[in-house]
């Protein structure tokens, strides 16, 4: 019984049920991020490139080998750089959003005192200093 008591203490810690709320939460951002990249984005910059599917361009180094009957023997060889481009940019807004998100968790209160000075310090440690002899 000890182990599944010790299990259920680290199981139901603060800061592992917070780790685990924050990983569900980026796991929804990140499909709500393709979505908007896949279902917005992409099409608005296809339009600009001549009408075609951004996330589907591709550059076939080797076509693909397809028999008489119309079976693919040999799958084609290419770089899908649209879906990689596509991949970045879901990259790019994720890491910018977290970027404002941490920025704005760690911005100091306005009205919070200031720290004590250098000089402050050194006077406190010099007061304490004499007070010690």
């Amino acid at each position: 019984m000890g182990f599944l008591s010790d299990f259920k203490a680290f199981a139901t810690k603060g800061n592992l049920v917070d780790i685990a709320i924050g990983f569900l939460m980026g796991t929804a951002f990140t499909k709500l991020v393709t979505g908007f990249t896949t279902g917005l984005v992409s099409p608005i910059i296809g339009l600009l490139t001549g009408g075609k599917d951004f996330s589907k361009m591709e550059y076939v180094v080797k076509p693909a080998v397809i028999d008489a009957a119309g079976t693919v023997v040999t799958p084609a060889v290419s770089f899908q750089y649209g879906m990689f481009f596509t991949t970045v940019l879901d990259f790019i807004i994720i890491a910018f959003v977290c970027y404002l998100f941490i920025k704005a968790i760690l911005r100091k209160d306005p009205n919070a005192a200031a720290g004590p000075s250098s000089t402050d310090v050194l006077l406190t440690e010099i007061r304490d200093e004499l007070r010690r002899k």
